[in-house]
C-alpha cells in the first residue's frame, strides 16, 4: 500500500499525459510535394553567338533573358506595364467589382467566426436586474387550505460567470480551426483580387489588340476602295475586262464584312470589361487605342519553383485549409473526453428595490460540472474518422493546387517562348509579303501579270499583317497570365541563373 501511495502521483501524471495526447490535435506537418529545381520552359538554351539575346520579336524589339528589377513594383504588378489607363481601370475594378465585394464580405464573416471561437478562451460574465410579482397557493406555501394568500413582489440583481476549462484541447483546437478557416478565406480573397486584376489587364489588352486588328482591316478596306476606283476607271477606258472590276468589288465587300465582324468582337470585349469594372455595359465605352507594334512588355523573373509555393494565394489558402482540418481532429477527439465547466452566480433578492443591494439580501451559488459521453453509438469515434478523412482530402487538394500552379507557369513560359518564335517568323513574312505585294502591283500595272496574281499577293499581305497584330495581343495577354501564375509578383533578390528568368520583349 505504501508503494502504491508513493507512485500514485506519477501514475496520475502519466495517465493525464496519455489522455491529453489522445485528444489533442496532432502536430501539423507540411505535406511533402515534388518541387522541381527549375522551370523546364525557362531552361531554353540561348544562341551561343549571343548569350544575352534569345529571339527577335515580330515588332523588331529584342527578346532578352530578363533580370529582376528593383524598380518594378511587386504588389501593384500592373504598373510595370507603364500604362496609366490600365492603372485607372484596375483601380476602378478594385473599388467596384461585385465579386470582390462578395469575397471581402466572406473575409469579414470568417474573421467574426474566429472571434466567436476566441471568446471561449475567457470567462463569460453577465449581469441582470429584474422584478417579479406573484402569489402562491396555500398548498405551495405549506399552510392550511383556505388561507388567504397575498401577492408578493420581489426584486433581484445578479452577476454571473461561467468558464470551461480547456482540459482536453477542445477550445484551443476550435480556435485553431477557426483561424485556419479565416486564413483560407483571406487567401481566397487575395486570389479573387489577383484574378480580377489579371482579367482586367487581359481584357484591356485584348480590346487594344482588336483595335489594332480593326485598324489593319480598315487599312485593307481603304486599299480595296482605291483598287475599285482605279479598276473602274481602267474598265471605263477599256484597258481591262469586267472580270477584274468584279473581283475588285468582291474583295472590297469581303474586307468590309471582316471589319464589321471585328466590331462585334470588340463590343463583346468592351462589355466584358464593363462587368469587371462593376459598371452597366450600356453606360460604358472604351475609346479606340490600338496596341502599337513598339509597345514594350515588363521583364518578369520567374524565380525558383519552390518560391512559387509562397507567392500563390490559392496555394496559401489550401495550406490554411489543411491547418484548419488538422485542428478539427483535436475538436473531434476532445468530444470523447470529459468537459469541465465552472459557474458562479451572486446577487441580491429583496422585497423592495432599495434593499436588493444590502448585505443581508445577498445570495450566491458556485458550481462545477464534469460531463462526458458514456454511450453514443460510435458517434464521436466516427466524427474523429471523418475529421481525419477531411485532413486527407485537404492534403490532396493542396498537392493538386501545387501541381496546377507549376503547370500554369510552364504553360505560360512555353506560350511566351512559342510566341517569340512565331513573332520572328511572322516579322520576316511581313517583310516578304510587302515586297511581293509591291512587285505584284507593278507587274499588274505594266500588264505583265493577271489581276488574280495581284489579289493573291494582297490577300497574303493582309493575312500576315493581321497575324502579326494578333500575336502582339497574345504576347501581352500571355505576359499577364504568367504574372498571375506566379502569384501576382516576383522576388526582389536578383538571380544570375538563366533558369530564374523568362524571355520577354524589351525596348
Amino acid at each position: 500500500m505504501k508503494t502504491v501511495a508513493k507512485f500514485a502521483p506519477r501514475f496520475a501524471t502519466v495517465l493525464a499525459a496519455l489522455l491529453l495526447s489522445a485528444c489533442a490535435a496532432p502536430a501539423f506537418h507540411q505535406p511533402s510535394v515534388s518541387t522541381p529545381a527549375a522551370f523546364k520552359e525557362a531552361m531554353v538554351a540561348t544562341p551561343a553567338a549571343s548569350p544575352e539575346v534569345v529571339r527577335s520579336a515580330a515588332d523588331g524589339t529584342t527578346w532578352k533573358t530578363a533580370q529582376p528589377a528593383e524598380s518594378q513594383p511587386r504588389g501593384e504588378w500592373w504598373k510595370a506595364f507603364n500604362d496609366t489607363r490600365l492603372d485607372g481601370l484596375i483601380a476602378q475594378a478594385t473599388a467596384s467589382n461585385q465579386n470582390l465585394t462578395v469575397a471581402a464580405a466572406r473575409v469579414k464573416q470568417a474573421r467574426a467566426i474566429a472571434g466567436i471561437a476566441e471568446a471561449d478562451r475567457i470567462p463569460q460574465i453577465g449581469a441582470g436586474v429584474g422584478a417579479q410579482r406573484g402569489q402562491l397557493s396555500p398548498l405551495e406555501a405549506g399552510v392550511a387550505p383556505g388561507t388567504r394568500m397575498s401577492p408578493v413582489t420581489s426584486y433581484k440583481a445578479s452577476l454571473s460567470a461561467s468558464y470551461e476549462l480547456d482540459l482536453f484541447g477542445r477550445v484551443s483546437s476550435n480556435v485553431a480551426a477557426a483561424r485556419g478557416d479565416a486564413g483560407a478565406v483571406e487567401a481566397t480573397y487575395r486570389s479573387v483580387l489577383l484574378s480580377l486584376q489579371a482579367d482586367v489587364a487581359q481584357t484591356y489588352f485584348r480590346l487594344r489588340a482588336l483595335d489594332a486588328e480593326i485598324a489593319t482591316v480598315n487599312q485593307t478596306v481603304r486599299l480595296r476602295e482605291e483598287s475599285v476606283r482605279v479598276t473602274g476607271r481602267r474598265f471605263e477606258l477599256g484597258d481591262i475586262g469586267e472580270f477584274d472590276l468584279s473581283r475588285a468589288k468582291t474583295e472590297l465587300s469581303t474586307a468590309r464584312a471582316e471589319a464589321i465582324g471585328l466590331q462585334r468582337r470588340r463590343a463583346t470585349a468592351e462589355h466584358a470589361l464593363a462587368v469587371l469594372l462593376g459598371q452597366p455595359a450600356s453606360n460604358f465605352g472604351a475609346a479606340s487605342d490600338p496596341l502599337e507594334a513598339n509597345a514594350s512588355l515588363p521583364l518578369i523573373p520567374t524565380g525558383l519553383p519552390s518560391s512559387l509555393l509562397e507567392r500563390r494565394p490559392d496555394i496559401a489558402g489550401a495550406q490554411r485549409t489543411m491547418e484548419a482540418a488538422n485542428a478539427r481532429i483535436g475538436v473531434a477527439r476532445s468530444a470523447m473526453f470529459p468537459a469541465l465547466s465552472i459557474g458562479a452566480n451572486g446577487g441580491g433578492v429583496a422585497g423592495t428595490f432599495g434593499d436588493v443591494f444590502k448585505w443581508s439580501s445577498r445570495s450566491w451559488l458556485l458550481g462545477a460540472t464534469l460531463a462526458m459521453p458514456l454511450i453514443d453509438g460510435g458517434r464521436n469515434r466516427s466524427n474523429v474518422v471523418r475529421s481525419e478523412a477531411a485532413l486527407e482530402e485537404a492534403v490532396g487538394s493542396y498537392r493538386q493546387s501545387v501541381l496546377v500552379a507549376f503547370a500554369e507557369v510552364e504553360d505560360n513560359l512555353a506560350g511566351l517562348r512559342v510566341l517569340a518564335e512565331q513573332g520572328a517568323e511572322v516579322e520576316a513574312a511581313v517583310v516578304s509579303a510587302r515586297r511581293s505585294a509591291d512587285l505584284a502591283q507593278k507587274l499588274y500595272d505594266a500588264g505583265r501579270s493577271s489581276y488574280l496574281e495581284l489579289l493573291d499577293a494582297q490577300r497574303n499581305l493582309a493575312s500576315v499583317e493581321r497575324t502579326a497584330v494578333q500575336l502582339r495581343g497574345d504576347r501581352a495577354v500571355t505576359t499577364v497570365a504568367l504574372i498571375r501564375a506566379l502569384g501576382g509578383g516576383w522576388d526582389a533578390a536578383p538571380s544570375s541563373s538563366p533558369a530564374s528568368a523568362v524571355a520577354l520583349a524589351s525596348k
